[in-house]
């Protein structure tokens, strides 16, 4: 269950994560998808310990997890832009 937890939430954060950042139409939505899976994944359990919040990998949701997941994800399509194209947005 928490696995599926975690693909439905790193896939709307990964979406939101493009909104941001205004990546939405250069990369494609599965390639958006695939980072914000990535991105909560690594935050949280980089991230969640830190800050004293239970990471979505261990099928909790909370404000702070998704905060946690939703800064990831950003960060994640920053560094794939800066690699993809030299810039960040």
């Amino acid at each position: 269950m928490g696995l599926i937890i975690l693909l439905i939430v790193g896939g709307i954060v990964g979406w939101l994560a493009s909104l941001i950042m205004r990546t939405d139409a250069q990369q494609g939505i599965l390639l958006n998808i695939v980072v914000g899976i990535v991105g909560a994944v690594l935050a949280g359990l980089l991230l969640s310990p830190v800050l004293g919040a239970a990471p979505i990998t261990s099928g909790a949701i909370n404000l702070t997890s998704i905060i946690v997941s939703l800064l990831g994800a950003i960060v994640l399509l920053a560094v794939v832009n800066l690699v993809r194209r030299g810039s960040v947005r």
